[in-house]
């Protein structure tokens, strides 16, 4: 898994396209809709590299003529979730677009509380000492949710 791209300097044009094309695709084969609404609230997930709640996409999407009503966004997301393309972020009760599009993987979120933004990186719940725990247990893990906050390289930077 490539490193967690919202700390890094990176074409951000080029991923964003990139990703867009990535999930047109994976639409097309998958028989999805992937409709105005739901490609435009995945866009400004992507622009922002950072969590963004139901609300802040939905006052994206109707200042553009997309939206006036909180269904509208809540309806984008879940979608949006369910076809890989974007993820909850608990912590914050807001979502953050896929950095791994079309790739089965356990995220594990990195989280700055000075700017919001995310970077997700690759973990492995059945490695390490939560692998143990479980299978100890006799539990097969299915699903986790891991996420730390702290300082994102530029907002230490600004703290220094």
């Amino acid at each position: 898994m490539s490193d967690p791209i919202a700390f890094h300097d990176h074409d951000h044009t080029a991923c964003v396209a990139s990703t867009l094309r990535e999930a047109e695709s994976h639409c097309a084969d998958t028989g999805l809709r992937l409709t105005p609404v739901r490609r435009r609230a995945l866009e400004i997930l992507l622009a922002e590299h950072r969590a963004l709640g139901a609300y802040d996409l939905l006052a994206h999407l109707t200042a553009e003529g997309l939206g006036a009503g909180p269904p509208v966004a809540y309806r984008a997301l879940d979608f949006l979730v369910k076809a890989g393309f974007a993820h909850k972020i608990e912590a914050l009760n807001a979502y953050v677009a896929c950095a791994h599009l079309g790739r089965d993987h356990a995220p594990a979120f990195l989280i700055c509380r000075a700017c919001q933004s995310v970077a997700e990186a690759g973990t492995d719940p059945a490695a390490g000492r939560l692998g143990d725990a479980a299978r100890a247990a006799g539990f097969k893990i299915e699903r986790t949710v891991v996420e730390a906050q702290g300082l994102c390289p530029a907002c230490q930077e600004d703290t220094e």
